[in-house]
């Protein structure tokens, strides 16, 4: 894949930037694995591939500014996938998307660090 998706890479990692820490960590993750997935892609994959995550960048795009915006509610990102859609989809695209949400509604691990866990010296 051309500068053209060297370019949406690093614009979708630039906007991963506004997200909240845990999916910014999810996403940078998995948009990395894909963009070195499909580096060796055919033409037509590749179009495709480059269109649906253009779509991404603008989606999240438009989701950040409303939550500039919006002070009083708290945003969620992303959409809901149509049946449509999901019937688009290969067996390996749906395993990765039930890793992709079993991911991302894991339980937030809290770290607490107390002074019995610091290095001594």
């Amino acid at each position: 894949m051309p500068g053209g998706a060297r370019r949406l890479y690093r614009r979708i990692l630039l906007l991963h930037r506004a997200l909240p820490a845990a999916l910014r960590a999810l996403g940078d993750r998995y948009v990395k694995e894909e963009f070195r997935k499909h580096k060796a892609a055919g033409p037509a994959e590749a179009q495709r591939f480059l269109r649906e995550w253009e779509n991404y960048a603008a989606l999240i795009e438009q989701q950040i500014n409303e939550d500039k915006q919006n002070l009083t509610e708290k945003t969620v990102y992303g959409i809901q996938l149509t049946e449509e859609k999901l019937n688009d989809f290969r067996d390996e695209q749906i395993g990765q998307l039930k890793e992709l949400m079993d991911e991302a509604t894991k339980p937030q691990k809290k770290l607490t660090v107390s002074k019995d866990s610091e290095p001594k010296t």
